[in-house]
């Protein structure tokens, strides 16, 4: 909880209001994994920060939170790698969703402070992913995780551009959403 800052305890029930219909879904098919917003600093993998409701918040997901989320994978190639790579996250918008926030402009960065600037409007139909999961097993720090932000590379040419390439993001931590 040390992770939301000024909106304080009415931003905290402001995110709990928000996930519980979520977390009531879940519990229809199994045993809800953690909310967001209740993720210790020390477990986060992602943190998004932005305005929710106009109250500035900080929404921290560990890998539980993240596979709550709706599931994503699919088989492509990259720049980085040696031939076809599949990849399994979340589909960006889903953590927004998640998160409660919604904006113009993402700034994603990395564990080494590289950031780039994701305009949603250019967001395509089937993608970014926060991907975690590479070739079945999940990705480590040396290996561009735990988390890269990924499209779908071979099923569109708009995809393998280097603007595109630029926004595919590894060791990504934090989101910033803004107006």
């Amino acid at each position: 909880m040390s992770r939301l800052r000024s909106g304080g305890f009415a931003a905290l029930l402001s995110g709990l209001a928000a996930v519980l219909p979520a977390l009531t879904a879940r519990a229809e098919t199994g045993p809800a994994e953690a909310a967001p917003q209740s993720v210790p600093d020390a477990h986060a993998l992602l943190t998004v920060s932005g305005l929710r409701d106009g109250t500035p918040a900080v929404v921290a997901f560990d890998m539980a939170a993240l596979s709550a989320l709706p599931q994503v994978s699919f088989t492509t190639s990259t720049i980085w790698t040696e031939g076809p790579q599949t990849f399994t996250g979340v589909p960006l918008g889903a953590v927004l969703a998640a998160a409660g926030m919604t904006g113009r402009t993402l700034q994603a960065t990395a564990a080494n402070d590289y950031a780039v600037q994701i305009p949603v409007e250019t967001w395509p139909r089937n993608g970014p992913v926060i991907a975690y999961l590479r070739n079945g097993k999940p990705m480590t720090l040396r290996d561009k995780g735990p988390l890269w932000i990924v499209y779908p590379y071979d099923s569109n040419s708009a995809y393998r551009t280097e603007v595109i390439y630029t926004r595919s993001i590894w060791q990504l931590d934090r989101i910033d959403v803004r107006p």
